[in-house]
This record gives structure tokens, C-alpha cells and sequence, in this order.
């Protein structure tokens, strides 16, 4: 619902601030006022394209601002998570600038947005109906929601196009592998020859670093004999080894000791040193009796090692990541030998497209049913709205192919008179007849219609009398369920009201400049008697307008 309508510099608005209630709302006032400029400025915050003549003479901007409440609109609240813009207390704030240059900006909650994103949520928050630039109603795809949602379709309607995508991608798997089957045909060629080159590979990441351990060993083996007969000549076969004289300082320090027992600590050093040195020699004899010269053992290993690096260099990874493209090539073969059969593929394609076909026959008779029952609604309707003999026709055209929506395309049809043809709603010459038509419409489908906010402009062209009460208790019935909105020069729609708003001009300095007031009761009786007797308003129509708003006790002398 719409809470709050700001305007900055706008036409011929200087400063405007207006608070929106529920229910029905009309705004009435002189011809030339600026009422409708109330509603441009609000179909510019829903995507409509603008220029810098709509900025107020001598300002550099212009500036607009809606904020909407989306706790009772889950389509909308939906959109703004779906496109991260949602905000923590269900409110939307749309804002426009258009500066002097032409630039335009928009935002969403205090983030940028573009146009296209505004048109996209606008749809679900409001409908102008009576401007062909803003009647969603004209678009097909509207009217086939409406249709579905006035019949209770909206759940079979998903489950149709649901089971037309699964067709759909079987369809494209099925296309895929026929248009592809060389090419289908050569990846399964090479992938299953990679498969037995890695299988007769053999390679296992724990062989790897085993390999690599024992290459090094081999291939530096007389460095390694070398190194170790050193070692133990150094520690204990060589005429001064290392090992002899620390047993013999550990044998002369013992036979001292009784003569200074502050040796026993330097022997408590001495001795673990002495029995880990000896533990290093035996250590290092066990070694080197194990230490040999094994060309044969090497040239295997390296030729092992050879295959594995020749292998990685072909397929381009690292050893250790064989393991992983052995399980790639094996998965992707599967898949295709799963997609590689065409007769298959064709057999659940065809199974999916009767699905869908059994489903769309189920929703086209659901909608024939809908369809002629919404037709009669309406065009009884019509007949209240000054379009006595005229018909409404909901067409179900078949579709050359079935489609995500269905078996057929719905069209609006509408014959304003009698002796008119039915034609498509769009190309209903009077703007007051295409509101007409829509009042009957959304009167009809007020309790599925999901968009929260109506805005009614020319909807009391050429009708008076009798036929402009019925308009405006259509759409006071209308505000129970929906925030109305009403640009009206009736007073029998202005009566019908819950609120009125009064659209004033003044000239102040040379500037003309429109103002909104909120009229209470009296106020009330005053514009719709305004409404009522032109210039010259006198008791009588005062007295008229009090009884036509239900004012009780005496009217106020003017």
C-alpha cells in the first residue's frame, strides 16, 4: 500500500508531501488544477522515462519520493529478496531525481537502481488504469494472470510450466546429442583412451613417494657408502676415533673421582655421551651393511618414474593429481554413455511433452470455465457503465505449440456498443471506456488481484447521473479489498469516497504553483456542491451535496 507521496519541483509543485490511507480516496478540483500531475509524478517513480521539462521552472531538480508498505504485499516483499533491496521493516521507498541536464537517477531503499528494475517492481505494486502507457491490463501476460487468478489457477499454472522446462531440457539433450554426434563420439573416443592409459597406469600417491624415496637412495649411493665409512672411522675404527677417547677420559676421570668427588658431576655428563656414541656406531654399521650399488634396481625406478612424468606432462597436471582425473574421465564417461542414447533421450522426451500436453489440457478447460464466467461478470458490468449493449469476450486463441503457459493465448476482447465487433481490449479508442472496462474487470477479480494500490484516471469520462453512482460504489467496494485511488470530476463518484483530497492552482510572485488539501466533512460539502453547481453555489446545492455525503445536522453558511 502506498504510505507516503513526496514532490519536489515538479512541473508546477514546489513542495508536496501527502499521507495515503486505505480504503477509496478521489481527488477532485478545477480542470487544469494539476491532478493528474500527482499521478505522472507517481508513474515516473514506476519506470516511466522522463525529461528536464519536468522539472519546475527555475529549480535544478526535480525530486520524488513514494514509500510503499509490503507487509501485505508477499509478491513484492519476494522481489526485493530476490534482487537484495529488501529492507527490515516490510517498507519500500522508490525515489527519482532528475536533474536540469536530462540525467535521470532512481533508488530502491537507498540503493541505485535502474529503470527496467522500477518498471519490474511497479507491476506488483500498482495498476493505472485509463492511461494506455501505464494499463498493465493491455499486455497479454496480465491478462492471462488475471484470468488465472480469478479462476484459481495459479498453482496449475506453475505445474504446467514446470513440466515444460523438464520437457524442454530433455528436448535440448535430445537436439544436443544429434546435432553433436561426431563430436559426442570423439570425447567418448578419448576419454575412454585416457581412462586405460591411467587404469594401466597404476598409479597409486603412496608408490609415488615410495618411488621417490628409493630413487634418492639409489641414485646417490656411493655418496651415501662413502659418507657412512667416514662417519665410522671418525667415531670408532680410525687410530684417534672419537669413540676411543671419550672412553678414555671416562676411565681416568673414574679412577679420580675417590680423590675429589666434585668430579662425579663431569662423569654424569661424560657417561650418557659415551653409551649414545657407542649406540651410533652400532647404528651405523647396521646401515651400511644394508648399503649397495643396485644399477638395476635404478634404471627400473627410473624408468617408472619417467612413464609417471611423461604421463603428466600429456594430460598436464602433477602426479599426485592423477587419482582425481582417473574419477573426472570415468564420471564424464558415464555421463555420456547415459546421454549417448538417442533413442532413449527421444523416448523421455516424448514422455515429458505428454505430461505437459496432459497438464495443459487440464488448465485450457479449467480456463474455458473461467473465461466465460469473468465475460459475463463484466459485461453485466458494462451494461451499469454508460455501455448499455456492449460485451466483453475472454478469447482462448490455440497456440501453433505448447508452451510454458499452456495450450493457448488469452485476449481481452471488448465491444464498447452495440453493433460494435469485439476487438483487444488495446485498441479501445476512449480512455474512459478502457477504465470503465477495467473498473468492471477489477471489480471482478478484486479478490485474487494481488497488486495492493488502483489508480483510476478519466474513469468518469462521458458518464453521469445514475451510471456515476454505480462507478463510485464500484469502486468503493473496490477499496475493501485495494487502496483506490480516484481522479474524478463526478461528484456522485466524490461522494462514494473515504477520503477526499482537493487539487488547487495559485498564481503567487508570477509562479504558478498546484497544492493537495485533505477536506474534512464540511470541506467536503463544500467542493462536492462546487462540483455540483459550477461557480454559483447556493444553499440548495449545498444542502444536495450534504445529503449526498450523509452529512448530518444543519450545513455551515459559506
Amino acid at each position: 500500500m502506498l504510505r507516503n507521496l513526496s514532490i519536489r519541483d515538479y512541473v508546477i509543485v514546489e513542495r508536496l508531501d501527502l499521507d495515503f490511507g486505505a480504503g477509496f480516496t478521489v481527488l477532485t478540483g478545477e480542470t487544469g488544477a494539476g491532478k493528474s500531475i500527482l499521478i505522472d509524478a507517481l508513474a515516473l517513480l514506476l519506470g516511466e522515462r522522463a525529461d528536464m521539462l519536468v522539472i519546475r521552472q527555475g529549480a535544478e531538480r526535480a525530486e520524488l519520493t513514494a514509500e510503499f508498505d509490503t507487509g501485505d504485499a508477499p509478491a513484492v516483499s519476494a522481489w526485493l529478496v530476490d534482487n537484495d533491496l529488501e529492507s527490515e521493516d516490510h517498507t519500500c521507498i522508490l525515489r527519482r531525481v532528475i536533474d536540469n541536464s536530462g540525467r535521470s537517477r532512481a533508488f530502491m531503499n537507498g540503493r541505485a537502481v535502474t529503470l527496467a528494475q522500477l518498471r519490474e517492481l511497479g507491476a506488483f505494486l500498482v495498476n493505472i488504469h485509463g492511461q494506455h502507457e501505464h494499463q498493465s491490463l493491455l499486455r497479454s501476460g496480465a491478462q492471462r494472470e488475471l484470468l488465472d487468478g480469478y479462476g484459481g489457477l495459479t498453482d496449475d499454472t506453475r505445474e504446467v510450466a514446470a513440466a515444460w522446462r523438464a520437457w524442454q531440457r530433455r528436448r535440448e539433450a535430445r537436439v544436443a546429442l544429434e546435432t553433436n554426434a561426431a563430436a559426442y563420439a570423439a570425447e567418448k573416443e578419448r576419454l575412454e583412451w585416457t581412462a586405460r592409459e591411467l587404469e594401466a597406469l597404476a598409479f597409486t600417491l603412496e608408490e609415488w613417494q615410495q618411488l621417490l624415496a628409493e630413487h634418492a637412495r639409489l641414485a646417490h649411493a656411493a655418496s651415501l657408502i662413502e659418507g657412512s665409512s667416514y662417519a665410522l672411522e671418525a667415531l670408532s675404527e680410525g687410530e684417534q676415533s672419537t669413540l676411543s677417547g671419550v672412553n678414555a677420559v671416562v676411565a681416568r676421570l673414574a679412577q679420580l673421582v675417590d680423590y675429589d668427588p666434585a668430579l662425579r658431576a663431569i662423569l654424569d655428563v661424560l657417561e650418557p655421551a659415551q653409551i649414545q656414541l657407542q649406540e651410533a656406531v652400532y647404528a651405523l654399521r647396521h646401515y651400511q651393511q644394508k648399503l649397495e650399488l643396485d644399477p638395476a634396481r635404478l634404471r627400473e625406478v627410473e624408468q617408472r618414474l619417467d612413464a609417471v612424468h611423461s604421463a603428466a606432462r600429456r594430460y598436464r597436471v602433477q602426479p599426485e593429481e592423477f587419482p582425481g582425473l582417473l574419477a573426472q574421465t570415468r564420471q564424464r564417461l558415464d555421463e555420456l554413455v547415459a546421454s549417448g542414447d538417442v533413442q532413449a533421450l527421444q523416448r523421455e522426451e516424448l514422455q515429458a511433452r505428454d505430461a505437459c500436453e496432459s497438464l495443459a489440457k487440464k488448465l485450457s478447460a479449467a480456463r474455458r470455465k473461467a473465461a466465460k464466467k469473468l465475460a459475463e461478470q463484466v459485461t453485466a458490468a458494462m451494461q451499469k457503465l454508460a455501455m448499455a449493449g456492449g460485451a466483453f469476450e475472454v478469447a482462448l486463441e490455440p497456440l501453433a505449440e505448447l508452451s510454458s503457459h499452456g495450450l493457448e493465448q488469452v485476449e481481452f476482447r471488448v465491444a464498447a456498443h452495440a453493433g460494435v465487433l469485439l476487438q483487444p481490449l488495446g485498441r479501445v479508442a476512449s480512455g474512459g471506456e478502457l477504465s470503465r472496462v477495467s473498473l468492471a474487470l477489477q471489480t471482478a477479480a478484486s479478490a485474487v488481484a494481488a497488486v495492493p494500490t488502483l489508480i483510476f484516471d478519466e474513469v468518469d469520462a462521458g458518464i453521469g447521473g445514475g451510471v456515476a453512482e454505480i462507478v463510485g460504489n464500484m469502486l468503493k467496494q473496490l477499496g475493501r479489498r485495494h487502496q483506490v485511488l480516484c481522479v474524478t470530476h463526478l461528484p456522485q463518484v466524490a461522494a462514494s469516497a473515504d477520503q477526499q483530497w482537493q487539487v488547487s492552482k495559485r498564481t503567487a510572485n508570477g509562479e504558478v504553483s498546484s497544492r493537495v488539501c485533505v477536506l474534512d466533512q464540511d470541506e467536503r460539502v463544500q467542493e462536492i456542491a462546487r462540483m455540483l453547481g459550477g461557480i454559483t453555489i447556493t444553499e440548495t446545492t449545498r444542502r444536495h451535496a450534504a445529503e449526498m455525503l450523509g452529512a448530518r445536522g444543519k450545513v455551515k453558511e459559506k
